[in-house]
């Protein structure tokens, strides 16, 4: 199995509320799940492999323990589907814009 050594970019898991110690005021559907936490970091452990509780250190310096949860972390976010109606909306306020210093 693949290890992380000390210094690896790793992302961790903890639980911050377990599933029935969640607010009172929120949907039955949300207390029945537990509030977790995923953060990525540096690890500060020596090694560990996949599912080792371990500590890191984040790009600005703050310290969290968890369960490993991946190694060399990608970054899959993205800003969603295209909207092809707001393509041109660029293209036209440069042109409204140019426009009106010729007035």
């Amino acid at each position: 199995m693949f290890k992380a050594k000390q210094g690896d970019w790793v992302q961790i898991n903890s639980i911050v509320l377990e599933a029935g110690n969640r607010a009172p005021n929120i949907p039955k559907e949300t207390q029945e799940v537990s509030l977790e936490l995923r953060v990525r970091g540096f690890l500060l452990n020596k090694e560990a492999e996949l599912n080792d509780q371990v500590r890191i250190e984040t790009y600005i310096g703050r310290e969290f323990s968890g369960r490993l949860e991946r190694i060399n972390p990608a970054f899959e976010h993205s800003f969603g589907r295209v909207i092809p109606e707001l393509l041109p909306i660029g293209r036209e306020l440069k042109t409204m814009l140019e426009g009106s210093d010729k007035q």
